[in-house]
């Protein structure tokens, strides 16, 4: 299986802008820019795309893994949060909550946690992943 995406760029890095758009289309000439990527400009940018990435795959990848513990999740929501800094991503950080019905706090992060080593987004990341939380809501 492949997938792809396609950038385009026009201009210098600070002055320039772009888009992307994915094979899917979900974006279609999705704007980015310096702005967007280090400022609080219009658009979306590389590590924000990284962390829906990155919580995406766990999160289903969790789902698989309470299914297969027996739980079937009601909810779950996990949000990402990646640190660049100088130039460097050097943390994934993932927040996970859940409404998995007849599942102890403690079953549930231990199946977090499995789920974590297991998220092939994951372990495509060079640098420091954490789950920082798994709660029951």
């Amino acid at each position: 299986m492949k997938r792809n995406a396609t950038a385009v760029w026009n201009g210098s890095g600070k002055e320039g802008s772009g888009n992307l758009t994915t094979q899917s289309t979900i974006l279609t000439h999705t704007q980015y820019s310096w702005k967007s990527r280090f400022e609080d400009g219009i658009g979306t940018n590389p590590e924000e795309l990284i962390a829906a990435a990155h919580a995406g795959c766990y999160t289903m990848k969790l789902s698989f893994i309470l299914g297969g513990a027996n739980f079937t999740p009601e909810h779950l929501e996990t949000r990402c949060d990646i640190t660049l800094d100088n130039g460097v991503i050097t943390k994934s950080e993932l927040t996970v909550t859940g409404k998995v019905p007849g599942i102890t706090a403690e079953q549930f992060k231990t199946l977090a946690e499995e789920a974590h080593a297991g998220c092939l987004v994951g372990k495509a990341l060079n640098c420091e992943k954490t789950l920082l939380s798994a709660t029951l809501a």
